[in-house]
């Protein structure tokens, strides 16, 4: 397999398989001197690990992170880092049945042509939601060497779950409140409704999609390779690695679509001798560059596909139409356990840019 490996100047490549011995990740390119702790890291994989409730995978697994690796007394040496994840709870023999039926809605036919049946499809092998550990492994630096260094900040929260979405503005008071509950949104009334959502589309042996909302702020001004590494461009390949995200806006995004111009356009002003926006329809990106604005994106996940309920499928043996019920543990939605990997893929494609621009030097 090819594509797997992001970035030019900070390289994060993912490995393993769902159901294989292990998941990891090398991350290149990382300035040497920045303080790295374990703990650091496996605090937020625990925000994006499975069976931690009863709206995820009760797949058990505790996610703990090795660093193998590119960090010495307690800082990056320069060298990849390489970080290691073992599994430990795989039941393959949930998925022996997939071998021939096809599941609605997921990549296990394209994966099977593609690689010609070598492919390991138990837990949807590599195609599994399970890698996007490997994302969170290496955004966790990105996202401290972002901080460190410039000051810039990261957060992304539930804003939406099947039709019912938080209404509530985002501002920074409701940052610690994001982990407070298990739908990993800000507002508690919210959160309760999409909570109980989830239970009954579970109870019924169906799933729910959602949508991820991302702010990231004090983003310096010229950010971003126009015309093919647009910021625009970067950010959404690095949020399309995301197994179930189906769409992505910036700013106004398709809203922007029905406004006039004189609407829509971002007028200047000056705050403090600094030069911004009165609004922010952009998303703090213009001509692919970042104009100094939060950088502000919503994520649209579809309802995850292996769902309990009975289907229709093709027997790839038989070329007949068979049933599928998909037997094993699976999450009803995926959108809960996805804030973290957002935060990580959006902080490794802007600490790349800042490498590239500059912005951060090779050695802290």
């Amino acid at each position: 397999m090819s594509g797997n490996s992001i970035g030019q100047r900070l390289v994060l490549t993912s490995f393993g398989e769902s159901h294989g011995k292990s998941i990891g990740a090398v991350l290149d390119g990382c300035p040497a001197g920045l303080e790295v702790d374990e703990k650091e890291i496996q605090k937020i994989l625990d925000y994006r690990k499975p069976g931690t409730s009863h709206i995820t995978t009760q797949r058990k697994e505790s996610d703990k992170v090795e660093i193998i690796s590119g960090i010495f007394r307690g800082f990056t040496t320069g060298a990849p880092i390489t970080m290691l994840i073992w599994n430990a709870d795989q039941k393959s023999r949930d998925y022996e049945n997939l071998k021939t039926n096809l599941r609605p809605g997921h990549s296990d036919y394209p994966a099977m042509i593609k690689y010609n049946h070598f492919n390991d499809y138990r837990g949807g092998g590599r195609f599994s939601g399970r890698l996007t550990a490997t994302h969170v492994m290496g955004g966790v630096i990105a996202r401290k060497l972002l901080k460190v260094t410039l000051g810039i900040e990261t957060n992304s929260y539930t804003k939406q779950i099947g039709k019912i979405e938080m209404n509530k503005e985002f501002d920074e008071k409701m940052i610690k409140s994001i982990y407070k509950n298990d739908v990993r949104c800000p507002d508690e009334n919210t959160a309760e409704k999409m909570k109980t959502s989830i239970l009954n589309a579970r109870k019924k042996g169906d799933s729910l999609g959602g949508v991820i909302e991302s702010i990231t702020t004090k983003v310096p001004v010229g950010l971003g390779e126009p015309i093919f590494s647009s910021l625009e461009s970067e950010l959404s390949k690095a949020i399309f690695s995301i197994p179930s995200v189906k769409g992505i806006e910036f700013g106004s995004g398709f809203e922007g679509s029905k406004l006039f111009g004189s609407e829509n356009n971002d007028l200047y002003i000056i705050n403090r001798g600094r030069i911004i926006t009165k609004t922010n329809n952009s998303g703090g990106i213009l001509g692919g560059i970042s104009n100094g604005m939060p950088i502000t994106i919503r994520i649209a996940f579809k309802p995850a596909s292996s769902i309990s309920k009975k289907q229709r499928t093709v027997n790839i043996q038989t070329k007949k139409i068979s049933t599928l019920q998909v037997q094993g543990r699976h999450d009803p939605c995926v959108v809960p356990r996805a804030p973290p990997v957002v935060d990580s893929l959006v902080a490794l494609t802007l600490a790349d840019h800042a490498l590239l621009a500059g912005q951060i030097k090779p050695v802290l």
